[in-house]
């Protein structure tokens, strides 16, 4: 079965919640990943309008033209 992402919506602070494709609902808090990752091009999405700016694209969430995205199953199991 492949999942996608149906829908997202921001939280707060570094937190989005997705629904998926099979009927899961997830919270993911990004802030712990963004604050470890020594990557300029990863943690300046610790500025919290940069972080807001994601899109839905083809069933996932990506930041900035896929500057910044995740495997869907990742999101999908609350693990980044």
């Amino acid at each position: 079965m492949i999942i996608s992402i149906q829908e997202v919506s921001y939280k707060g602070d570094y937190k989005i919640n997705f629904q998926f494709s099979d009927g899961v609902e997830r919270t993911v808090d990004f802030e712990e990943f963004l604050r470890k990752s020594k990557n300029p091009m990863t943690n300046k999405y610790l500025n919290k309008e940069l972080f807001k700016a994601f899109t839905l694209d083809y069933g996932d969430i990506v930041w900035n033209n896929y500057e910044l995205c995740f495997p869907v199953w990742d999101l999908h199991k609350g693990e980044i």
